[in-house]
């Protein structure tokens, strides 16, 4: 019979064309929701750190020392000793070399590469006590090139220094003036915007919405990290006995199994089979072994998963508002085992149908020819389901 897609009974009973793709068959329940709780895209994949560590000098930084005596008549005498009051001396600015020094008068080379501002100061007071009065150091950074943030966009693009005071992802982004791309704002929470941060060779994708929404993925960020903000439409595909065929946005940067039946125009009330709701998914292999898959039987990376949902069940509501969709989600609804019933008696009636016809319109011409002759017996279609019978009576 002509039908939207396979029948409930056939998806549940597996594969059976060993030449088709193999796929698993899971029941939504609250595991199978926990587990997917914990491998949404979000970025608590790097929630382990939680504070950035202290700024450290590197190549090419561009410092500032000022060097201060305790009375005058020391190593460092100021051009101005005579007119302003202290007794210190500022250094031109030092750029830390290729081997990651700065060089300071009487105090030879410092390491500055790998050490924070006050390890710096305390490298420089350590070289000088010996030769000036109690001298104090005060080191500062006059341009920053290393220790940097990168932020990237659809056509735009900003690298910032970090900021001694840490800083979450949020604040770096409003800091790097990323107000717009592609005439949309990355900085809103559009349903659009997604979010990849790189740290030290691992990557996490979010929703931008995941941000705002979900404090625990604005997390700290981190000197060298990489954001890039861009954006990719979310859309799911709806077929079977719903309202609406086609693929449909989510329209919002998250959305629920129970949201996508709705925006997908509901169950056919005259159609759909509430017991036989699925949702098709290719599920990672880690996940996959989560919701109790066994993996053996399965080839690559992505394991084929289809999720079904008793909507019959009054509890079903409930668990489908907690099922998360994902991208390119394929929704399926089944036809109730009525319809089908249905369809197939109706061919039959087509068939009845269609074998009668010519017998009724041989017949009718038949007697109509005796009538117009005047003549013979005209014949009387009797019909009864499939037999016809045919009786004769003489024309007046």
């Amino acid at each position: 019979m002509p039908v939207t897609g396979p029948a409930a009974t056939d998806i549940l009973l597996g594969q059976r064309d060993p030449l088709s793709l193999n796929y698993a068959v899971v029941k939504v329940t609250s595991k199978a929701i926990e587990v997917q709780s914990r491998n949404l895209p979000r970025l608590l994949a790097f929630a382990d750190n939680l504070r950035p560590h202290d700024i450290t000098f590197g190549v090419g930084d561009i410092l500032s020392v000022t060097i201060f005596e305790a009375a005058s008549g020391g190593l460092f005498i100021p051009s101005e000793g005579g007119v302003r009051p202290g007794n210190f001396v500022t250094i031109p600015n030092q750029a830390v070399d290729i081997h990651g020094n700065i060089s300071i008068p009487y105090a030879g080379s410092i390491r500055a590469r790998g050490r924070t501002q006050v390890e710096v100061q305390d490298a420089v007071v350590a070289a000088l006590k010996n030769r000036a009065i109690e001298p104090q150091v005060v080191v500062s950074t006059v341009e920053q090139k290393t220790s940097m943030i990168s932020i990237l966009g659809e056509g735009r693009s900003a690298r910032i220094p970090a900021n001694t005071t840490p800083e979450r992802l949020l604040d770096v982004v409003s800091r790097a003036g990323m107000v717009g791309t592609t005439g949309t704002a990355v900085g809103s929470s559009g349903a659009e915007t997604w979010v990849l941060l790189e740290r030290n060779g691992r990557r996490a994708i979010a929703p931008f919405g995941a941000l705002i929404y979900e404090p625990a993925n604005n997390i700290y960020a981190h000197p060298d990290d990489t954001i890039y903000l861009y954006r990719e439409p979310q859309t799911f595909l709806a077929f079977g006995a719903v309202g609406t065929q086609q693929q449909i946005p989510f329209g919002a940067w998250r959305l629920s199994l129970a949201e996508a039946i709705s925006k997908a125009g509901g169950l056919l009330d005259i159609q759909a089979d509430p017991a036989s709701v699925f949702l098709y998914r290719g599920e990672a292999r880690d996940v996959a072994a989560a919701l109790g898959i066994d993996c053996s039987k399965y080839e690559g990376a992505v394991i084929p998963v289809i999720y079904t949902i008793n909507m019959r069940d009054p509890a079903g509501l409930f668990l489908a508002s907690s099922f998360e969709m994902r991208n390119k989600d394929i929704l399926y609804v089944s036809n109730a085992f009525a319809v089908e019933s249905t369809k197939f008696m109706t061919y039959l009636n087509t068939i009845n149908t269609t074998v009668q016809a010519p017998i009724t319109t041989v017949t009718t011409a038949y007697g109509l020819r005796n009538i117009i002759q005047g003549t013979g017996a005209v014949p009387s279609v009797f019909s009864s389901g499939a037999t016809t019978v045919v009786t004769s009576t003489a024309a007046h």
